[in-house]
């Protein structure tokens, strides 16, 4: 399948032959939703907890006798019936991902990248933009309609574009080795470099 290329300032430059094994895949809702499931789990901190009644501070003294009292019986201040007692079967400090099949991430992925390719919400970059002022990186935005965007660049430790635009609301910066289905879906238009492109090519055929 052939896609054409354009430069920064909107001018097309050539075309370039993507693998249709990538590129061109039907999208399936169900792998989607699995793999972006999975990846919002895994990302989940899973630090909430709360305490047990062995973990509540105070005395295990039986508070008022069994009878005769007039109120119902009771055998700890600790208990979750009373204020700053415990919680019974709360939260606890775990993990919440969990393990998902090689190839269904890898189908995910390429799924994720060929809606955007049907939908035409795919642009292919001739390079990475030279742009190093977030002003710039608005106004360039802008003129293509890139308002709500993911960039995919090549694997590069040159990353002023990145940094450029990384205060700009709804504008996200990947290398192609950090390229996920999540990122991809959230945003409306994905923009990739034709060396990004190199690079997924070979990470998923």
């Amino acid at each position: 399948m052939k896609i054409k290329v354009i430069n920064f300032d909107s001018v097309e430059t050539g075309s370039i032959d993507v693998n249709d094994a990538v590129f061109a895949v039907e999208p399936r809702q169900d792998v989607l939703a699995r793999v972006i499931h999975w990846q919002l789990a895994k990302r989940r901190a899973g630090t909430h907890k709360t305490k047990g009644i062995s973990e509540i501070s105070g005395t295990g003294k039986k508070p008022y006798k069994q009878k005769g009292t007039g109120s119902a019986r009771q055998g700890s201040l600790r208990s979750p019936q009373f204020r700053g007692g415990a919680r019974i079967f709360g939260p606890v400090v775990r993990d919440h991902g969990y393990s998902l099949n090689k190839k269904i991430r890898r189908l995910g992925l390429c799924m994720a990248l060929s809606a955007k390719a049907a939908s035409g919400d795919l642009l292919i970059l001739d390079n990475t933009p030279s742009v190093d002022k977030t002003k710039q990186v608005v106004e360039k935005l802008a003129t293509l309609e890139l308002t709500n965007s993911l960039f995919i660049l090549q694997n590069t430790n040159d990353n002023s574009f990145a940094q450029a635009a990384a205060n700009v609301k709804n504008v996200d910066v990947l290398p192609s080795i950090g390229a996920n289905v999540y990122s991809i879906m959230k945003r409306k238009r994905l923009v990739l470099t034709q060396e990004a492109v190199k690079e997924l090519e070979a990470r998923l055929v």
